[in-house]
């Protein structure tokens, strides 16, 4: 049993495709099945996926993020899109000994409500993207938004590869500038992190804001520059929360990095076959 469920979910080998490799061997095994075994070890492991659940939300930093699934829709023969949420508690870039951990949550669809119960108790960072079914955990006063760079350098990063210009190559050269600290301090105590960033961080944010609003002065608003120069702005406070606290990140590539095996996963199946499967 738990070789069949690391190859699933861990190698990103679908049932069907076990059947294959088991019959070759001699073994035979239906899909169907082993599609009931695993079911079954999903309601053995409840408990551990609960305190997994506790561990990675509980009150300090924590990063989040989703990514799109597509779900069999039941008569149809058609697929839907359905959504993984992940969140990721992982401090060792400030130093911390505390393991790392990984939660995921599927939902059939991406409304904010999912998120909102995810995060019903929970009090501290969260560090995501600029998703609106976020704002309503931010205005309870119990969580702090923390934004992602990476996501704001990627729009700029996106204009520069169709139309690189000047002012795209400035703006990204700055960002790098930002980057080359943190990779520097990475792994420091969040104290020295903090320190490290009020010192070198701070002044080049600000140069950075100031920089930005004297290329709106010129940009045409309906230009792409201003339009990833915007994103950037409209992020701008939550985008800064890492300067004043050594336990935030810069982005929220932990989120990212977790979800790659998601990714893997997509390209060995086609879809859930239900919202069960999820």
């Amino acid at each position: 049993l738990a070789r069949i469920i690391m190859a699933k979910f861990a190698e990103h080998l679908p049932l069907y495709r076990q059947a294959e490799i088991y019959a070759r061997q001699g073994v035979e095994l239906s899909r169907n099945t082993m599609g009931r075994w695993v079911d079954i070890m999903g309601e053995q492991l409840r408990p551990l996926y609960d305190e997994l659940n506790h561990y990675v939300l509980m009150p300090g930093k924590v990063h989040a993020d989703d990514t799109p699934v597509n779900v069999l829709a039941p008569g149809s023969g058609k697929t839907r899109t359905g959504r993984l949420w992940v969140y990721v508690r992982d401090d060792r870039n400030a130093g911390s000994a505390m393991p790392a951990a990984v939660w995921f949550s599927y939902s059939p669809d991406r409304r904010g409500i999912h998120p909102q119960r995810h995060l019903a108790d929970y009090s501290g960072i969260l560090q995501a993207d600029a998703y609106a079914g976020y704002n309503p955990i931010y205005e309870s006063g119990r969580v702090t938004e923390a934004a992602c760079m990476a996501h704001a350098r990627r729009k700029i990063h996106d204009v520069h590869v169709r139309h690189p210009t000047a002012v795209t190559t400035e703006a990204l050269n700055r960002i790098g500038a930002l980057y080359a600290i943190e990779s520097e301090i990475r792994g420091s105590p969040a104290e020295e992190r903090l320190t490290v960033r009020k010192a070198r961080s701070v002044p080049l944010m600000q140069s950075l804001y100031d920089w930005i609003q004297l290329q709106m002065t010129t940009l045409s608003r309906h230009s792409d520059t201003a339009k990833a120069f915007t994103y950037l702005l409209k992020q701008w406070d939550a985008l800064n929360e890492y300067c004043g606290n050594g336990w935030v990140e810069i982005d929220n590539n932990l989120c990212e990095n977790a979800l790659r095996v998601v990714a893997l996963g997509r390209r060995n199946y086609m879809f859930f076959g239900s919202d069960s499967g999820g």
